[in-house]
């Protein structure tokens, strides 16, 4: 079943104006599509950023410049959660130029099993991002509070979880539902990307810290956003496969704005995180 044809018509109220309907649906889908162009390009800024700083570092024997960034970075007489760290970011490089093969439909057609052995390599960098972040955020320790540690383990989890049934729909041949959980995985593994765009955005908007502690990094907007990283995005998601399926005209421009203006607020953070974040270190 082609899910932008047939599932757009499950439960769909008959309309007295088709062409209208077909036109908000599918500016409804280009707005989708262009969000998540932005994203994908946005999140391999990030790769870039990870294997330029990170990577460069280690192999010119530079691992003390770790703790520029992360404050609990190489940490002597801990070769054990040293190796989980080194782990974790070198799979940030891979689930991110994974995930966007992923979501490559000419890819997906042209090469299926390319498509099969890169998602089974993906599932495996999710697992292994998710496993590493609960091991140094209860072990080593990171920055922020309780309510930030409790809001990075949820997100571990759900990618655990997300991962684990989009495996289960591919298994089964229910490509609809796998694809629709797919999405749902590269949403909740991208909350530190989210994080990150959405905190050097608000950064700006503000001119400077604004709703929290920046010396401490605790605060109501950072616990906030330690959630909405990865829930939001996680609404949006399922508002947007409800307007697609059952919406009406109305709804699904809506929609389509709605998505056009978090498009542009995703581009801002985009900026500002380069600007603020990643350029300087490269």
């Amino acid at each position: 079943m082609n899910t932008s044809t047939s599932i757009g018509d499950i439960g769909a109220v008959p309309s007295q104006h088709p062409r209208r309907r077909m036109t908000a649906r599918s500016a409804l889908r280009k707005a989708g599509a262009l969000w998540l162009l932005i994203a994908v390009l946005g999140q391999l800024l990030l790769a870039i950023y990870v294997a330029g700083f990170y990577g460069l570092s280690a192999a010119q024997g530079r691992l003390q410049d770790w703790a520029k960034v992360l404050p609990q970075g190489m940490v002597a007489g801990q070769p054990f959660l040293n190796t989980v760290l080194a782990t974790h970011l070198l799979f940030v490089v891979v689930i991110i130029v994974g995930g966007a093969l992923q979501l490559l439909p000419a890819l997906r057609r042209a090469r299926p099993g390319f498509h099969r052995w890169s998602g089974r390599l993906y599932l495996l960098a999710a697992a292994v991002l998710s496993l590493g972040g609960l091991i140094m955020v209860w072990t080593r320790g990171t920055v922020g509070d309780r309510s930030q540690h409790l809001a990075i383990s949820l997100n571990a989890l759900l990618i655990l979880g997300f991962s684990a049934v989009a495996w289960q729909q591919a298994r089964a041949q229910r490509l609809d539902a796998h694809r629709r959980w797919a999405l749902r995985l590269f949403l909740a593994v991208s909350g530190v990307w989210f994080f990150r765009i959405g905190l050097m955005l608000w950064i700006v908007v503000n001119q400077g810290p604004a709703g929290f502690d920046p010396k401490s990094f605790t605060g109501p907007f950072l616990t906030f956003l330690s959630f909405a990283q990865y829930l939001l995005p996680l609404t949006v998601l399922e508002l947007y496969f409800r307007t697609l399926e059952r919406g009406s005209v109305s709804a699904q421009a809506l929609m389509a704005g709605t998505l056009l203006v978090l498009s542009l607020a995703t581009l801002g953070g985009i900026g500002a995180a380069t600007a603020l974040m990643w350029w300087p270190q490269l």
